[in-house]
This record gives C-alpha cells, structure tokens and sequence, in this order.
C-alpha cells in the first residue's frame, strides 16, 4: 500500500512534474508500485525515436490521453495503426511493436500517453 503523502500521484498537467528523457522531445513521470508501473509521457508532436522492441517480461497496455500515436505492434512489416485520444492499445510480454510517429494535439502539440507495465520495468524506477 502507498503511503499518504509519499508523492505516488500524478496530474498530466503538473508540467514541473515531467523529467527530460535522453530522447529529444520526451518527458515522464513514473509512478511503481508492487505489482504494476504508471509511466506517464509528454511527448512532443513529430517526436520519433521509438524503435521495434519488446518486453519479454513484461505485459504494456497504453491510454492515448491528447494526441495520437502512428505506430506498429506485432511484427516488423505490421501496417501502421493510429490510435487516438482515450483508445488503448496492448502489448502481451514478447510482442513487437513501436516505430512510433508521435501526434501532438491542438492545444500543447504534445502526445499525452499513460503506459502501464505488469510487472514493474526495473529500468523506469525513479529514484
């Protein structure tokens, strides 16, 4: 259990909140408890740089918050999927996806994604 006032919160508009990535154009805020991670993203729009990878111990499922997400899951060659504000895309442990094209809204021109990752990625703890 998360303990009042341990800071385990996160509002998308707490702009202080998001910490620079070494990917131009892509801030965080993470948030891990026992058993899942909340990977919350900024993404400035016509941001690039994801990769085709996957999380072979890891289950991902992604919320669309503001903006759009072109990107491709299952294998290399897949077709490209644009998934928009409030879908959800999943990527099972093992299955590819990302060459990810990042579509910033009207307002911020930001893509606003909350990843969530069972179990916790050890590489996105903050600390």
């Amino acid at each position: 259990m998360i303990a009042p006032g341990t800071d385990q919160y996160c509002w998308f508009y707490d702009d202080d909140a998001f910490q620079e990535t070494a990917r131009p154009g892509f801030r965080r805020r993470v948030i891990t408890g026992d058993q899942l991670q909340l990977c919350f993203w900024r993404i400035r729009g016509g941001a690039t740089g994801s990769f085709m990878h996957k999380h072979d111990d890891h289950e991902q499922l992604g919320i669309i918050v503001r903006g759009k997400l072109d990107f491709r899951i299952g294998k290399e060659d897949s077709d490209r999927v644009v998934v928009g504000e409030n879908e959800v895309y999943i990527a099972p442990a093992g299955v590819l996806h990302g060459d990810s094209v990042f579509i910033g809204d009207d307002e911020y021109d930001e893509c606003w994604i909350l990843d969530v990752f069972t179990p916790p990625r050890d590489d996105l703890r903050e600390g």
